[in-house]
């Protein structure tokens, strides 16, 4: 018997690893033959050259989901059974599938197995639902040589949590992984982590100090590995100074940190309540002095950003001396507060903006309250372009800070690419990308 699991592919995917598959293939019997697609570094060639396996498992978030769709129904017409699951599949199983002999709905590790055993028996089941979240401690490592030798950037990604307690309206993780914080043996993380062979770690968790206990004593355990990480986190874990060293002693050189609004306003109106921006350039600073870069992640388009928020977000993040942002166009992702608050308030343009050929041309999604959705896209089309331009890439160098390893090596070849990028992709859009894939 031999599976084939596909990670399917949007212009906006980093070549990092997901781990989703290859954790799949740690539950997945011995005996059966397993192969790896990421479609974002070998894309599917959905006319011809299909593989001929026996069952395809593909892992789906709703900006892939077009892409899943394709490649599943391409398989089905060979008469090759799929099975779709991920986030998108759990908010829209009945979407899913129609386009799927078979939909997992939630967490994976204790369904797969059964679902394999039934598929062998001839009886595969349409729907199989994970009903209460899986305990961390059955997550086993996963299978990592299942996944390209070449393609991806040289680190090593690692999950030691699952969850979320709050309740921001825009955000789908907690529909998928629970209200609570799960975590991982701290033991067994760590023994996963030695067995890595890169020296820079990237968690994949949604915040790393979620738990302040628990991750002060994952912090301490990292400090003798050596290992340089990467993470995300919210600014909660961030006020304390004694927080901000325990990160920089157990190795960590970059966070991804979402600020999304500059406005408490639009902040408290999206129940992000953690999030005070008066506190937002003493953390930063605090953050700098102590080796950390900062990724921000930014949102346009609440109900109260009016025309001036543009630049003074852009301002902000360059006068902070922030190593890189995302500026996102707010998104009414399925089944989230922010999609059923829009669609009751007739505002949804698009219902299925997922499924539109080309999405991105067609964002946003729903009629913003205070500017015209064309201008919410222009301005925010203006930022990105101002924060990369070359006055501002000179600008946010840390001129006067001892030299960090992303300063030294990282940061001027990352922003030549990433200027690249958002002038081609953002700025002159992505049709030809996605030509290329469909």
């Amino acid at each position: 018997m031999k599976i084939k699991l596909i990670s399917p592919a949007t212009e906006e995917n980093a070549p990092v690893p997901n781990l989703a598959l290859p954790i799949l293939a740690s539950l997945t019997p011995a005996d059966i033959e397993i192969s790896f697609t990421d479609d974002l570094l070998t894309p599917i060639d959905l006319k011809k050259g299909l593989e001929e396996v026996d069952l395809v498992g593909i892992t789906v978030l709703t900006k892939t989901a077009l892409r899943a769709y394709q490649i599943a129904e391409a398989y089905r017409r060979r008469g090759i059974p799929v099975v779709l699951g991920g986030i998108h599949p759990t908010a829209l199983p009945e979407e899913a599938k129609a386009h799927a002999d078979s939909v997992v709905i939630g967490e994976a590790e204790e369904i797969w197995p059964r679902l394999i055993e039934d598929f062998r028996r001839g009886n595969l089941k349409p729907f199989y639902q994970q009903e209460i979240p899986v305990d961390p401690s059955k997550i086993p490592w996963p299978r990592r040589e299942i996944l390209p030798k070449r393609g991806y950037f040289p680190v090593d990604v690692v999950q030691f949590s699952r969850g979320c307690p709050y309740r921001c309206e825009f955000c789908s993780v907690r529909n998928f992984f629970g209200d609570r914080y799960r975590f991982r043996p701290i033991a067994d993380v760590i023994e996963e982590i030695k067995s890595l062979s890169h020296r820079l770690i990237v968690f994949n968790d949604d915040n790393i100090l979620g738990h302040l206990a628990y991750s002060k004593e994952l912090l301490q355990a990292l400090i003798p590995l050596k290992k340089k990480w990467v993470g995300e986190t919210s600014l909660t874990g961030l006020k304390e100074i004694d927080n901000i060293q325990m990160l920089a002693q157990s190795g960590c050189i970059g966070l991804l940190i979402g600020f999304e609004s500059l406005s408490k306003v639009n902040l408290n109106l999206s129940m992000k309540y953690q999030n005070d921006p008066a506190e937002y350039e003493k953390i930063i600073d605090a953050l700098h002095r102590h080796g950390i870069t900062v990724w921000g992640s930014f949102m346009f388009g609440f109900d109260e950003d009016r025309p001036d928020i543009f630049e003074e977000t852009v301002s902000f993040a360059i006068r902070t001396k922030l190593f890189a942002v995302t500026f996102a166009l707010l998104t009414p992702y399925p089944e989230t507060a922010l999609y059923h608050r829009l669609k009751e308030e007739g505002r949804l343009i698009h219902d299925r903006w997922w499924l539109l050929e080309n999405p991105d041309e067609s964002a946003p999604y729903f009629v913003p309250k205070t500017m015209s959705g064309a201008e919410l896209k222009r301005r925010w089309r203006e930022a990105w372009k101002t924060f990369y331009a070359y006055r501002s890439i000179l600008k946010r160098f840390h001129w006067n800070y001892p030299p960090t390893l992303i300063n030294r090596f990282v940061y001027f070849p990352f922003q030549w690419m990433h200027s690249r990028f958002v002038r081609k992709k953002i700025l002159e859009g992505r049709r030809r990308y996605r030509k290329r894939l469909f």
